[in-house]
């Protein structure tokens, strides 16, 4: 890993993507939130990665590997959250009126999550995802699994998902 300027601090995150799950080390700048990295501008087109865990699933079983450095293109990237147990400020204000938080299971690939999704009070749940146009949407209290790793279950406050490569159902 190279040596950082002060400006900077490494992040341990965990990247999705339909084929793989990686988990390594961000460089970003210190006034950066790694949770909502990808939402901001100057975002790469490949997240390089360092000390790199990278768990294949495009066959079976599932293929690890361990490198020193990784990138992976921002593109095939479904889902983006920060390595728990460390958490960032959620990016919702709670007193804000008129919104509600909606139970979801999410397929993202062959990942399931439980989670959470915050929509208008004033409109139903199918036109909230229609006049969704962000790239990145926002999914909290996620428990996230997968069957082809029985042993992954993992729970975070919030992840970011790219929601045209999501199928997203009411619980």
């Amino acid at each position: 890993m190279r040596a950082l300027t002060p400006e900077e601090k490494i992040s341990t995150v965990f990247v999705y993507t339909p084929t793989l799950l990686v988990r390594g080390d961000l460089i970003l700048r210190e006034n950066i939130r790694a949770s909502i990295w990808l939402r901001t501008q100057g975002v790469p087109n490949f997240i390089h990665l360092y000390n790199a865990q990278i768990m294949q699933l495009a066959g079976s079983p599932p293929k690890n590997y361990a490198m020193a450095e990784t990138f992976i293109p921002t593109a095939e990237v479904i889902a983006f959250h920060i390595a728990p147990p460390a958490q960032d400020t959620l990016d919702y204000d709670a007193t804000e009126t008129n919104r509600k938080m909606e139970p979801v299971f999410v397929l993202a690939g062959s990942f399931e999550m439980r989670a959470k999704m915050r929509i208008s009070t004033s409109a139903d749940f199918a036109s909230s995802l229609d006049v969704m146009n962000s790239t990145w949407l926002s999914l909290y209290e996620a428990e996230v699994s997968n069957p082809y790793i029985p042993p992954l279950k993992m729970t975070v406050p919030m992840l970011l998902a790219r929601p045209g490569k999501l199928t997203v159902n009411l619980t």
